[in-house]
């Protein structure tokens, strides 16, 4: 119904549930969007007297809901996933917040149920039917949109994937962080074959110590 919105940012709310919401000003009419924090700090970043957020209107019995995102595949993502049994819309907005949107269509495609697990709220079961019914429909879709997703075997193993992130979470890091560390690593090919885990764990920090 509603493509998108283009107008003014006036605030960004985050109620008693932490939810967040933008008042969008477009034509001198004040919208309210339910939006994930990620796009909360790309406002609060850019500081722009004008914006386009892209929307899905959800309707119900008794209100309706306005939600914004950055870009159209942020929000296709976002319709994929209330599309799976037992997600709503709160746990979809959790996973992109969590996970970003190359990550969860990553882990999505992989069957990468450790990282789908990292989003508060997703235990192992709802991880598993994620991926279960939304692997071969998002293997597809990814390549409409552009989204680029790293080969299966461009990983270290479990175990070691395990220790890097306990070690790193203890020291601090966030998910989202040692993600992207873990990914830069992997496309190292002497790195993939090395099977020290200290080492995986030295090289994560010195990536992630240069701001990268």
């Amino acid at each position: 119904m509603i493509s998108y919105l283009k107008g003014i940012p006036i605030e960004v709310i985050k109620n008693t549930n932490n939810r967040i919401f933008l008042v969008l000003e477009v034509n001198q009419i004040g919208y309210e969007l339910q939006i994930t924090s990620r796009l909360a700090r790309e406002i609060s970043q850019n500081k722009s007297d004008n914006i386009q957020v892209f929307t899905h209107l959800q309707i119900r019995e008794d209100h309706q809901i306005l939600y914004g995102f950055s870009k159209t595949a942020e929000r296709e993502l976002f319709r994929q996933l209330i599309s799976v049994s037992g997600i709503g819309a709160q746990l979809a907005i959790a996973l992109i917040d969590t996970l970003g949107l190359e990550e969860l269509v990553q882990a999505i495609v992989t069957g990468n149920i450790r990282v789908l697990s990292q989003t508060p709220g997703v235990g192992k079961k709802t991880a598993e039917r994620i991926a279960l019914e939304l692997k071969t429909k998002l293997s597809q879709w990814r390549k409409l949109v552009g989204v680029t997703v790293a080969s299966t075997s461009a990983m270290p193993s479990l175990d070691i994937l395990e220790d890097i992130e306990m070690t790193l979470l203890a020291l601090g890091y966030t998910n989202e962080e040692i993600n992207k560390a873990i990914s830069t690593l992997s496309q190292d090919n002497l790195m993939l074959k090395n099977t020290d885990t200290e080492e995986w764990i030295r090289e994560a920090i010195t990536w992630l110590s240069q701001g990268t």
